[in-house]
């Protein structure tokens, strides 16, 4: 697909006003405005790939004026990036650095942050030396899709120079830093030369196995090239009659709404298998089949286009050097395993343990097949490099897609972006010709870069990170709580409640991947389905907060069965139809215990929103305190049934928490009663402090993190003598 010049000459001048209004100059204005046209064009840049610079003049501490090159700085995305994301290097000590043979990255580094203007900024591209030494005002760099597929041909250089011309400099691979700005200058000039002498003009310059530069006087100049460069390779492309996509194995017959019963199977795999590697047992997928992913997934070919490498090389650090290739599932898990979840037949689980041993076979391959990879590039190197984990991070199911493995949802949905752009790449690359990247020599310099180890350890994960938590009757009062303060811990969020509208506001308010379903506790299905949503999204579960309920008000001896039965449906029919579903993922997640014995079980959590009502009951609220009553005892139950499969299983016995069942018409007739302000009322316990929701979400916390507790009810009322467990 061709890429859409997207310049709008009133938007630019729109930038340029109210930037002014910041005391931003028209450059960078400019410049702020065509590196977000770029960063939001897929085809062009993801998640943080390309940069950008302009080189115009700022005044220094001494006041005096300098040129500077305001270039990308790290950590900023094109998309979204804002004027201090391209923070100023004095220019000219960079251009400086030309006149050396060499320069390590530690010292490039260091040199562009000693000649930074102002000291805070983000350290600048390393890249940087690279714009400095182009002439030209503006320079754009991308990682076009469709100029990869020509890049990595294996005779990328001869197809450069025929769709091109002299339009574009060529440069052989060089991994990024000074040696690759020397030879990217020298290619520069040689072009530029040549182009003169042919009456011809210079407008780009191509990278080979890695992306494309281009460069003006205007950043509507700059931006017009890259355009008409990049659907240059895009119509060499589609010249080709190569019927890439009509190369496919036959159709699985697994239908897609059971990936929310496969995804908690691989996750449970990987986490067991990542446990014995000494890494986190836990980590998030995410699933992705769109037309590209599933036409890579039911390729003739997939087995060879998995080893070819990645599209560019700055991709491994996202993705490893090469995905995984799961078996094909058996033909009898279909939409009927779904329908009966949580139960799954004797059947299908036998055809499934076998799926699962050459599902682990193959793990463990990969795994040993990276050590021996890092073994083997590191003794080229001379030894001394910290061989990451060897997780697989792109896996690739027959039938189903892709699948994204990372420490977050977030790191998940990029790996499938960048497998997309891989896809999309090799696509392209087998219609031109063949699809050939970088080395294994040249892919191992840039995952194992200096600069990238110098950061190993240095960066701490928040203790329930990785971690998937559903929380019912979340989008309120205790519930809403307890789900902002799992997300403040790094948790993904689900939000279960009756009201989807409410749910999803909550959810929009514990991070951008949370979710917020609607659903109807007291009904299994409606249970089953949400939690199969959630598995879907997250790729498993790790904890559940059963937290939905609520109070009728009347004398026991007078009251009609059926508010009985209503309050047992929602106060305890619920919690176990949560529990069940909630159970039956845990051991899915496990399912691989036979196949790894050694490793430990990933396991899960339960934990419930007792009552004081239970162990302290007051009077017309026995519909309520009874059903609690038998909460405690399911809790306790699965406490004992499945502790041996690493399932925890606790509550939480709260008093007198602002919410809708203690609401300020209830507070403001029970202090009345007792002749009492509200405020003495609400904190009437032994701390004479009252008691937030917040206090009881950070006592969920607390017992999330509780790795050894089980069986246990703790109180969170500020002491009620009446209401501690004997």
């Amino acid at each position: 697909m061709n890429c859409q010049n997207r310049w709008d000459e009133a938007e630019a001048k729109k930038t340029i006003e109210n930037y002014a209004n910041l005391g931003v100059n028209e450059d960078i204005a400019l410049r702020t405005y065509s590196a977000r046209l770029l960063g939001s064009d897929p085809q062009l840049v993801l998640h943080g790939g390309g940069n950008t610079s302009v080189k115009t003049f700022q005044k220094n501490l001494l006041g005096e004026s300098i040129q500077v090159l305001c270039v990308k700085g790290s950590g900023w995305d094109l998309a979204t990036i804002e004027p201090e994301g391209h923070p100023a290097v004095a220019l000219e000590p960079l251009q400086i650095l030309r006149k050396l043979n060499q320069l390590s990255d530690e010292d490039m580094v260091a040199t562009q942050r000693k000649n930074l203007l102002d000291i805070k900024s983000p350290n600048p591209s390393v890249e940087t030396l690279l714009h400095a030494f182009l002439p030209d005002k503006f320079v754009d760099h991308t990682h076009s899709t469709s100029l990869l597929a020509i890049a990595d041909q294996p005779n990328a250089a001869q197809i450069c120079q025929e769709i091109y011309g002299n339009r574009v400099a060529i440069v052989p691979y060089v991994m990024p830093g000074f040696d690759l700005a020397i030879a990217a200058a020298k290619a520069y000039e040689a072009a530029q030369e040549e182009a003169t002498n042919k009456g011809t003009r210079l407008d780009g310059m191509i990278l080979l196995k890695h992306g494309i530069f281009s460069f003006g006087e205007t950043a509507k100049e700059s931006y017009d090239r890259m355009i008409e460069l990049v659907n240059i390779a895009e119509e060499r492309i589609k010249k080709s009659d190569v019927t890439f996509q009509r190369e496919r194995r036959s159709e699985n017959t697994t239908h897609h709404e059971n990936i929310g019963l496969i995804l908690p199977i691989i996750r449970g795999m990987i986490g067991r298998i990542s446990a014995l590697e000494g890494h986190s047992k836990h980590w998030i997928l995410a699933h992705r089949d769109t037309d590209l992913a599933l036409m890579i997934a039911n390729h003739n070919n997939l087995d060879d286009f998995a080893k070819r490498g990645v599209a560019t090389p700055d991709h491994v650090i996202r993705t490893k050097a090469f995905p995984l290739i799961l078996p094909a599932l058996p033909d009898s898990f279909t939409a009927k395993t779904y329908n009966n979840f949580p139960n799954i037949n004797t059947e299908i689980a036998n055809e499934l343990s076998i799926w699962i041993d050459n599902s682990c076979r193959a793990i463990t391959q990969y795994i040993d097949e990276y050590k021996a990879y890092f073994q083997r590039q590191n003794a080229r190197v001379g030894g001394g490099k910290t061989m990451l984990d060897p997780l697989p991070r792109l896996l690739i199911l027959p039938g189903f897609g892709f699948i994204g493995l990372g420490t977050s949802l977030a790191q998940a949905n990029i790996v499938n972006d960048i497998g997309e752009v891989w896809a999309t790449t090799l696509a392209g690359a087998e219609a031109v010709g063949h699809f050939r990247p970088v080395s294994e020599d040249d892919t191992f310099d840039l995952e194992y870069w200096s600069l990238e180890q110098a950061k190993l350890g240095k960066s701490k994960e928040q203790e329930l990170a990785r971690q998937i938590v559903v929380i019912t009757g979340g989008a309120s009062g205790i519930g809403s709580a307890v789900a902002k303060e799992f997300a403040k811990q790094g948790a993904e969020i689900a939000i279960l409640d009756i009201n989807q509208e409410a749910a999803i506001t909550t959810a929009s308010q514990c991070g951008k991947n949370a979710i917020g379903i609607g659903c109807d506790v007291t009904n299994p299905r409606s249970v089953s389905d949400a939690i199969l949503k959630v598995t879907t999204h997250f790729g498993g579960l790790d904890l559940v907060v059963s937290n939905a309920g609520a109070a009728w008000n009347q004398a026991i001896s007078n009251m009609n069965d059926n508010i009985l039965r209503q309050s047992f449906e929602l106060n305890f029919f619920s919690h176990q139809h949560v529990s069940q579903a909630a159970v039956a993922i845990y051991k899915l997640q496990d399912s691989s215990a036979n196949h790894l014995t050694d490793s430990p079980k990933i396991g899960g959590c339960l934990l419930y929103n007792a009552s004081k009502q239970a162990l302290n009951p007051g009077p017309n609220f026995g519909a309520y305190g009874i059903a609690k009553a038998a909460l405690i005892a399911l809790m306790r139950q699965y406490a004992l049934e499945e502790g041996s499969n690493n399932i925890r299983s606790n509550a939480i016995n709260a008093d007198r928490i602002r919410s809708g069942l203690l609401d300020a018409e209830m507070i403001s007739t029970r202090s009345n009663a007792r002749g009492i302000s509200e405020e003495e009322y609400m904190s009437g316990n032994l701390l004479k402090q009252e008691v937030r929701s917040s206090d009881v979400a950070e006592a969920f916390v607390a017992l999330a993190k509780m790795q050894r507790t089980t069986g246990a009810l703790v109180t969170v009322d500020g002491g009620n003598v009446a209401a501690m467990v004997r």
